[in-house]
């Protein structure tokens, strides 16, 4: 998207980071934030003499044609319209859905930052993906439910601070379009499985959750430096020819300190801890280690000398969050992205009778296991395999991530057809997203506790696990 905005951006999330040393929590922030706005005017949907299912995508780089493959997948879809500032990603996405040879080539919206507003008024649609930048998640999302699009995909995180989670919410209720968080880990087949355990007892009462984003990205964030043509006032502005995410990524680590995408951990966890149903996440704290693993990359392989050498990095290189749950239970979310290290999302899923490790791979259940002694997950994973991977995992082989992103489209599809609720919503959106600003503020007050808003607004107490059932 274009820079202007990036900037704007850049000063918000930067004057938030100042100003919310003085909140006193979360939840002041929830005051001012529980009615929602009246409901816009709907369009009526167009009708569809073909039967299709019509998809529009907004930002058309490797992510979105990932979803593209997938939504071609099935014989009751098309592709109305696609999105995008570049020309690039446009026409590689018109190449791709081309080569599949399932439909004529969608309309094309371009020119302007604002030009996803034309496609959305101009369009019917029954799904908008968004898979855009992260700072326009939320813009682009409260666009298309005002324009009265029934799904909404958003993809991960959803959003960056914790006023726009409640924008994902208000909007939501006021408008009744269904946001969907488009966190495919959720439906990772050993994630999946592990929740079937937790559902069937398998560990008991849990007690305890760790999760993650461990993965090194200092290539994708550094780009080796080439397409940065300048720092000014601390933003890096970059050429076209940059890695498309690093043309956005790298800006965050630059001007934010907390855990800046939290969704791939906590979105499993909190599946497993009926997060927003039945149980809710209720505090917070963050910690954050000083910032040196970019700033090494830079010098180890661009020299001392390299005009980003003199760069401050905002973004501690781990960053530690603990939060409290409603019910007793206690998570721990890591955020690593800055040093040398194998990818991992680090889950542990924790009872009163056993645990299942990711790292390792590995089981542990008191009175079926060896005493003291991990069991390999294999077995266990192979014995509890969730239905939808046994119904569809043949399908899904060869899709992206492992086959859990054709998995996820699929679950989503379900729901479009029959007029169900999302199968994330924008409760799970805003409370999983919300990691992001609350360990920010959590960290500029060196580490504090914090309140965390309920964004169900009480209903957590009556709402009941709906996730993959």
């Amino acid at each position: 998207m274009e820079k202007s905005n990036r900037r704007s951006f850049v000063k918000k999330m930067t004057a938030m980071g100042i100003a919310s040393a003085s909140l006193i929590g979360a939840n002041a922030i929830a005051a001012n934030a529980t009615t929602p706005e009246p409901a816009p005017e709907k369009k009526k949907n167009a009708k569809k003499n073909d039967g299709k299912y019509r998809f529009g995508f907004i930002g058309t780089g490797s992510r979105c044609q990932e979803h593209i493959n997938n939504v071609l997948s099935f014989d009751d879809t098309v592709i109305v319209a696609i999105c995008d500032t570049q020309q690039g990603p446009i026409q590689s996405t018109l190449k791709h859905i081309a080569n599949n040879g399932k439909q004529d080539a969608p309309k094309v919206y371009t020119g302007s930052e604002r030009a996803f507003e034309q496609m959305l008024n101009n369009e019917e649609f029954d799904c908008v993906i968004i898979a855009s930048p992260w700072e326009w998640h939320v813009p682009m999302s409260l666009a298309a439910m005002k324009a009265g699009v029934p799904y909404v995909g958003v993809e991960v995180s959803a959003a960056n601070t914790v006023e726009e989670c409640w924008d994902l919410v208000n909007v939501s209720e006021a408008t009744g379009s269904q946001l969907n968080i488009m966190e495919n880990v959720c439906y990772r087949q050993d994630v999946m499985a592990a929740l079937r355990m937790v559902r069937e007892g398998l560990f008991g009462e849990l007690i305890h959750t760790r999760c993650g984003y461990q993965h090194d990205l200092r290539e994708v964030k550094f780009n080796d430096g080439k397409n940065y043509n300048f720092v000014k006032g601390g933003e890096l502005r970059m050429g076209p020819e940059a890695f498309a995410e690093a043309q956005w990524r790298t800006q965050h680590s630059v001007c934010r300190n907390g855990d800046i995408y939290p969704t791939h951990g906590i979105g499993p966890v909190a599946n497993c801890l009926d997060i927003n149903r039945g149980n809710r996440f209720t505090k917070l704290s963050s910690m954050a280690t000083q910032s040196l693993g970019l700033h090494k990359y830079i010098v180890d392989n661009g020299g001392a000398d390299h005009k980003l050498a003199k760069l401050k990095f905002n973004l501690g290189d781990i960053v530690t969050t603990q939060i409290q749950c409603a019910n007793g239970q206690t998570v721990i979310c890591t955020h690593d992205t800055n040093s040398p290290r194998p990818y991992s999302l680090g889950f542990r899923v924790q009872g009163t009778e056993g645990l299942w490790e990711d790292d390792g791979s590995r089981v542990y259940v008191e009175g079926k296991s060896k005493p003291h002694t991990w069991d390999p997950a294999e077995k266990w994973l192979k014995e509890y395999d969730h239905k939808m991977w046994a119904e569809l995992g043949a399908k899904a082989a060869g899709a992206g991530h492992g086959g859990m992103d054709y998995i996820m489209m699929c679950d989503l599809m379900d729901a479009i057809r029959n007029k169900k609720p999302a199968p994330m919503d924008c409760y799970d959106a805003a409370a999983w997203s919300a990691v992001s600003g609350l360990s920010e503020m959590s960290i500029a007050r060196g580490g504090a506790l914090v309140d965390f808003p309920d964004f169900t607004r009480g209903h957590w107490i009556v709402r009941k696990p709906a996730f993959a059932l």
